[in-house]
């Protein structure tokens, strides 16, 4: 009787804990903040981060250069936030205007980037574009045109091939939305480059096989969706095995922070390593500014909590977001998307 009473109290606990994992919006109470794990208003401080209400930029030596990557970025935490819907299509549309366009993907004649072309079209599909239709640019036929016989999508430009785990698992991801499919070749090359330890490194081919945090988190989602789950699972493992006790990960360099974070809890989300998720969430929350921060910074997520730095928030906030929804890549969509940026409301 006594073992058969605690077993039920038990699984009361776990299917507690379970649903308590399934809130889209979890309540946090802290001193000074409201809802800190609200993505819709870290995604609305996003939006308002926006260039002309379009765009990102980056700027080196005073002089700002277009941010068509950081863009595409917000694009995708806007939708998995399901607010900003205006500000996703405008940026969108700046994105695949053919003088920007042509800058991140490359022209298709002199030069082509299959990393590029696989996020861009990866964004066309979330907000429920045509990726073989853009401005007259068929993405889709231009990416499995950078297919290479061994299955890996590579570069081809003057300047080298800087293809990497990101541009191969965005490829697997953009055209597993498609009718074709992701190709089984490309998803065996990509699950060729496991490191030993599980995880998955961001450049293959190298002397030694290191695994990284944010690659392998992109990598097992693109996997999951090329129906390879076992090689997946082997990437979420190494990601648990490697989580700090704050939830957080760290980067190539040993920092715990918010873009490394972020991806990872998407793809423990994703890969249903829930318990795993709500630590890495709780993390992120504990860098998001709160009621306390100053209020142009209210509910953006500070990349590493050693002092807001505005150069650095919005690829951490929009990084964030991914981790704080769990929405998947492979699940992501705009449809039914709030326009408008919402804000914490503070008192």
């Amino acid at each position: 009787m006594v073992v058969r009473r605690s077993r039920h109290r038990l699984l009361a606990l776990l299917c507690g804990v379970l649903a308590a994992l399934t809130l889209t919006t979890p309540a946090v109470a802290a001193p000074g903040r409201a809802a800190l794990t609200r993505p819709e208003a870290a995604a609305g401080w996003l939006a308002r981060q926006l260039v002309d209400g379009e765009r990102f930029e980056a700027v080196f030596d005073g002089v700002a250069y277009p941010d068509q990557g950081l863009t595409l970025d917000a694009v995708f935490a806007f939708a998995a936030a399901g607010v900003a819907d205006d500000r996703g299509a405008g940026a969108l549309a700046w994105v695949t205007r053919p003088d920007i366009r042509d800058g991140y993907l490359g022209d298709g004649v002199s030069e082509a980037y299959a990393g590029a072309t696989a996020k861009l079209a990866l964004a066309v599909q979330v907000r429920g574009g045509d990726p073989a239709d853009v401005g007259g640019v068929d993405l889709i036929a231009r990416l499995r045109s950078l297919q290479t016989p061994a299955g890996r999508f590579s570069d081809w430009s003057a300047y080298g091939d800087y293809s990497n785990a990101f541009s191969q698992s965005f490829a697997l991801l953009a055209l597993d939305r498609t009718a074709a499919g992701a190709p089984p070749a490309a998803a065996a090359w990509l699950a060729g480059t496991r490191c030993p330890d599980g995880g998955y490194p961001l450049l293959p081919a190298q002397p030694v096989c290191t695994s990284d945090v944010d690659a392998t988190a992109l990598v097992t989602q693109a996997l999951r969706a090329a129906d390879r789950p076992a090689d997946a699972a082997a990437g979420l493992r190494w990601l648990v095995s490697v989580q700090r006790a704050d939830g957080g990960f760290a980067n190539a360099a040993g920092t715990p922070n918010a873009n490394s974070t972020g991806l990872a809890a998407q793809a423990l989300r994703d890969g249903h390593r829930l318990p795993a998720w709500a630590r890495s969430r709780a993390f992120l929350a504990g860098l998001q500014v709160g009621c306390a921060g100053a209020p142009a910074d209210r509910g953006a997520v500070d990349f590493d909590g050693g002092g807001f730095d505005p150069a650095t928030a919005p690829r951490a906030t929009a990084q964030a977001v991914l981790g704080l929804t769990g929405i998947g890549y492979a699940r992501l969509s705009a449809a039914g998307a709030d326009p408008g940026a919402p804000a914490l409301a503070c008192p």
